[in-house]
């Protein structure tokens, strides 16, 4: 499964403007990699429980993770990026 385009909510973006740069550009290395392999090991990709059971995450780095959902014929949406109990609270 390749991924067509990823949109971002405001939520997203605003809290992406506030990451260190380092993390940023880890974000956008681990985007790339997520474009090709929605699933690579070094993403590890899960699905979420809960109140966002239709929800997925992937790993930026050991701290950080991106939260998005999937949307039709290969379209996603990332929803929010941050530390692991700020993206999961």
């Amino acid at each position: 499964m390749r991924v067509v385009s990823i949109k971002t909510n405001a939520r997203f973006e605003k809290r992406y403007r506030k990451l260190p740069r380092s993390v940023k550009e880890s974000a956008k290395e681990k985007e790339r990699l997520f474009r090709e392999h929605p699933f690579h090991p070094s993403l590890e990709t899960h699905k979420l429980n809960g109140k966002d059971r239709a929800v997925w995450a992937f790993s930026v780095n050991r701290k950080y993770r991106i939260k998005f959902i999937f949307l039709m014929d290969g379209h996603v949406l990332f929803l929010d990026i941050g530390t692991h109990d700020e993206v999961y609270r």
